[in-house]
């Protein structure tokens, strides 16, 4: 499946709900492991162009997502990729775009910091 980066140099980003452990099967409760034996974690960010607003469910793993990612923190997206994906379940296709970044990390802990003189 092709990855495609997503440039978020003139973006605005903010977590729109707290990172959630990502969950593979919905009725036993599995939780997503990537092929390291990584947990996945889904997180959700508004995402902000001069142009629209967004809201992006994200996958990462868990050691990229910063401790301190509350509702309305400004983060940026490392290695951030979508890849469109497509499944058929009970004769019904779907399709979409996944979205999978390598970190989330808050930059409310760098504006707080006092600058050097």
């Amino acid at each position: 499946m092709r990855q495609i980066p997503v440039d978020t140099s003139n973006a605005t980003v903010m977590v729109a709900k707290t990172p959630q452990p990502k969950v593979k099967d919905r009725r036993t409760g599995e939780i997503a492991i990537d092929k390291d034996g990584v947990t996945l974690m889904t997180v959700e960010v508004m995402f902000s162009t001069p142009d629209e607003v967004e809201i992006l469910k994200l996958t990462v793993p868990q050691p990229g997502v910063s401790e301190d990612l509350t509702m309305g923190t400004p983060v940026a997206l490392t290695g951030l990729v979508a890849s469109a994906w497509e499944n058929e379940f009970n004769g019904q296709k779907r399709h979409g775009i996944a979205f999978r970044a390598v970190a989330v990390t808050s930059l409310a802990a760098a504006a707080s910091k006092p600058k050097a003189a």
